[in-house]
């Protein structure tokens, strides 16, 4: 086990919108080190949410992605011999991290024409409490409440 804990990295807020949520779902975005084009590909995005709901994108984007935020999910533990899923509670960090990456990976999925399309596309259904985050979101829920009779396992 190591030492010390690894130092927290503090994120500077995005320029548009002055929010550090927003910093940590661009840096999820990106790819190969393009924070410019993942910042544009949002922003676009985020203009195209406010025109589909006619509400602000910074708002719509916020409770979508609570909706998608799993709380519970299963881990594998083995005991004697037989693997057990095991549902447990999801550190606050892991929570957003999961509802953004399950957000990102499912835009990129879709069937629109641009990146910023896909996203602002999923944030909606997400918003909507529909779509395929929101899917996983409710299988993950699922599978913790059908092993709830293991959950005396957990560590």
């Amino acid at each position: 086990m190591r030492k010390s804990k690894p130092k927290k990295r503090i994120l500077l807020p995005d320029p548009k919108f002055n929010d550090v949520l927003v910093t940590r779902f661009v840096n999820n975005l990106m790819l190969r080190g393009k924070k410019n084009l993942a910042y544009n590909i949002f922003y676009d995005a985020m203009e195209i949410v406010s025109e589909k709901t006619k509400e602000d994108g910074l708002e719509v984007f916020k409770k979508g992605l609570a909706n998608v935020t799993p709380n519970v999910e299963v881990r594998s533990r083995r005991i004697g011999g037989a693997t057990f899923q095991i549902p447990s509670e999801i550190r606050p960090e892991r929570k957003m991290s999961i509802g953004m990456k399950n957000l990102i990976k499912f835009a990129r999925k879709r069937n629109e024409k641009t990146m910023a399309a896909k996203l602002a596309g999923e944030i909606v259904s997400a918003y909507k409490e529909e779509g395929a985050a929101y899917k996983r979101k409710e299988d993950t829920h699922r599978m913790a409440d059908a092993n709830k009779a293991f959950s005396h396992f957990r560590f």
